[in-house]
């Protein structure tokens, strides 16, 4: 039984943009938010949900990159409609960008997302 629940708490492969065309689409045609070490970059989908993708620049060590990628993934998961509607979200990571909890991601992406509220009222 334990085996069911844990499956149940994975991201599924359908949330994510895996395609190299996918995640074109988003940075030519999508808005991008810029914070201090990253950018969120979405587009709009028309699809039920939103899907996520993750590209990380200036981090050489892959353990570094993997596991900002992991932890990013996690806020996804917890926060999946975080931006409406449902759209294509691209997370540009750059080099400063080292949080160590989906919370330290929460924390960074909020005001990015108060102040898209603001543009669009």
């Amino acid at each position: 039984m334990p085996e069911r629940e844990a499956t149940s708490r994975k991201l599924p492969k359908s949330a994510l943009l895996i395609k190299a065309i996918e995640y074109n689409a988003v940075y030519s045609k999508g808005h991008r938010l810029r914070g201090k070490e990253f950018s969120l970059i979405y587009m709009p989908n028309g699809l039920a949900g939103n899907r996520l993708g993750i590209s990380v620049h200036g981090i050489k060590r892959a353990v570094k990159r993997n596991r900002i990628k992991r932890i990013i993934r996690e806020f996804y998961r917890l926060n999946k409609q975080f931006i409406s509607p449902p759209s294509d979200i691209v997370f540009a990571v750059r080099k400063g960008f080292l949080p160590s909890s989906p919370l330290e991601v929460e924390q960074a992406v909020e005001p990015l997302l108060a102040r898209l509220t603001k543009a669009s009222s």
